[in-house]
C-alpha cells in the first residue's frame, strides 16, 4: 500500500515563543528528535542569542512575527506548541493589553492553523490559572481563586480564556488540542533581566547586591528544570489517546523563597544581606503542582534536584556575565615606537 505523503515527509513542528528561554529549549529538542522547526517569535521577549546553536540547522527556519497576525505559511505544519507569551509579571503588566491579545487573539490565530493543518495543537498554559489557591497542592481540577480585575489578570485571565477557546475546538472536533498547565521553570537562558525570582536572586548573589524578598519570604513556589519540563511537553504532545483534560507539569518538590535565596547564596558564596521589600498585589502564598495525571498518562516526573539545577543555572550566568565584562573592555590604543624606541599610545 503506498504510504501518504505526510508520512513520507519529514514532520514539521511550529514553536510559538520559540526564541524565548522555554521555547528555545523546546525547539532544539526538536530538532535533535527528527522534526523541522519553524520558530515564531516577535522578540519582544525572546532573545536572538538563545538561537545562536540552531540558525544554520537545515532543517530550522525562523519567522520574526506576532502571532496577534494570522500566519501566512506556504508549508504544512503537524504539530503547534503555543509558548507566545511573556511569564515573568513585570514584563506581562508592562503590557497588559497585548499580553491579553497574545493570549486570546494569538491562540486564536494559532488554533486556526491548526484546523486548517489537522495538526496537533498544545497550549502552554501556567498555574497562574489557580490565582492565589486555596486548595494545596493544586490539582487540575480545582477551578482556581483569581482576581479577575488585579494587575496579574492580563496573564491570569488571558491564559484562562486560552484554556477555554483550546478545549472548545476539542468539544467541536475542530482541532486535537493538549493544555499544559506549567509551574516554575528555571535553567540556562533565562533572561537575567526578567524579573522572576530565581534570575533575580542568582543575578543579585552574583553582583553582590542585596538579596531581594518580597513579604516575609515564607511564600512557596515549586521550581521545575527545564530539561525536565521540556521532557514533559513533548510526552504531551505525543501521548495517545489526547487526555482531553488539562495537564499540571512542574516539580512537585516545594520551597520557602528564604530558603530559595539562602541555598543561592550559599551556592554563590555570596555574603548578600537579604532586603524584605512589601508583597506584590494577588502574588500566592503557596504554589506546588499535584503532578499525579501526568504520572499516569504520560510517566513522566522531573528528574533534576533543585541543587543540580541551580548549579547549571548559575554557571550559565557567571559565563554569561563574563562575556558581558569581556564586550564592556575598552580596545587597546594602537601604539607606535618614538625616535627612541619606545612604544608609545596613539590617542583614540
Amino acid at each position: 500500500m503506498r504510504q501518504s505523503r505526510r508520512t513520507q515527509r519529514t514532520k514539521t513542528a511550529l514553536v510559538a515563543g520559540g526564541a524565548g528561554f522555554l521555547g528555545s529549549h523546546l525547539c532544539e529538542k526538536l530538532l535533535q528528535t527528527g522534526y523541522r522547526v519553524i520558530c515564531v517569535d516577535n522578540f519582544l521577549t525572546g532573545r536572538m542569542e538563545n538561537m545562536v546553536s540552531m540558525m544554520d540547522r537545515p532543517r530550522f527556519r525562523l519567522i520574526e512575527q506576532d502571532i496577534c497576525r494570522p500566519l501566512d505559511l506556504a508549508e504544512p505544519v503537524d504539530r503547534i506548541f503555543n509558548l507566545a507569551c511573556a511569564a515573568s509579571p513585570p514584563r506581562y503588566q508592562a503590557d497588559p493589553v497585548h499580553t491579553t491579545r497574545t493570549c486570546v487573539i494569538g491562540t486564536l490565530n494559532l488554533l486556526e492553523l491548526a484546523a486548517r493543518n489537522n495538526a496537533r495543537f498544545l497550549q502552554a498554559s501556567t498555574s497562574e490559572v489557580y490565582g492565589d489557591p486555596e486548595q494545596h497542592p493544586q490539582r487540575e481540577e480545582y477551578v482556581g481563586h483569581v482576581n479577575c480585575t488585579g494587575p496579574r489578570a492580563c496573564y491570569d485571565e488571558g491564559k484562562r480564556t486560552a484554556e477555554t477557546l483550546c478545549f472548545d475546538y476539542l468539544r467541536t472536533e475542530m482541532a486535537d488540542i493538549r493544555v499544559a498547565r506549567i509551574f516554575n521553570t528555571y535553567g540556562p537562558r533565562m533572561d537575567p533581566a526578567d524579573g522572576r525570582i530565581v534570575s533575580n536572586l542568582v543575578m543579585q548573589a552574583l553582583e553582590k547586591r542585596p538579596l531581594t524578598i518580597f513579604g516575609d519570604g515564607l511564600q512557596t513556589r515549586s521550581f521545575c528544570y527545564v530539561s525536565d519540563l521540556v521532557d514533559g511537553l513533548v510526552r504531551l504532545m505525543d501521548v495517545d489517546p489526547n487526555p482531553r483534560q488539562p495537564v499540571n507539569l512542574g516539580n512537585p518538590g516545594e520551597f520557602t523563597i528564604l530558603q530559595l535565596a539562602g541555598l543561592v547564596r550559599d551556592m554563590t558564596h555570596s555574603n548578600s544581606v537579604f532586603k524584605f521589600l512589601p508583597l506584590p498585589q494577588d502574588d500566592p502564598r503557596r504554589r506546588q503542582p499535584d503532578i499525579s495525571r501526568a504520572k499516569t498518562l504520560l510517566d513522566w516526573s522531573p528528574k533534576v534536584p533543585l541543587r543540580q539545577g541551580l548549579m547549571q543555572t548559575i554557571s550559565y550566568f557567571m559565563e554569561l556575565e563574563a562575556s558581558r565584562n569581556e564586550d564592556r573592555i575598552p580596545p587597546i590604543a594602537p601604539s607606535v615606537r618614538s625616535a627612541s624606541g619606545r612604544l608609545q599610545n596613539l590617542p583614540a
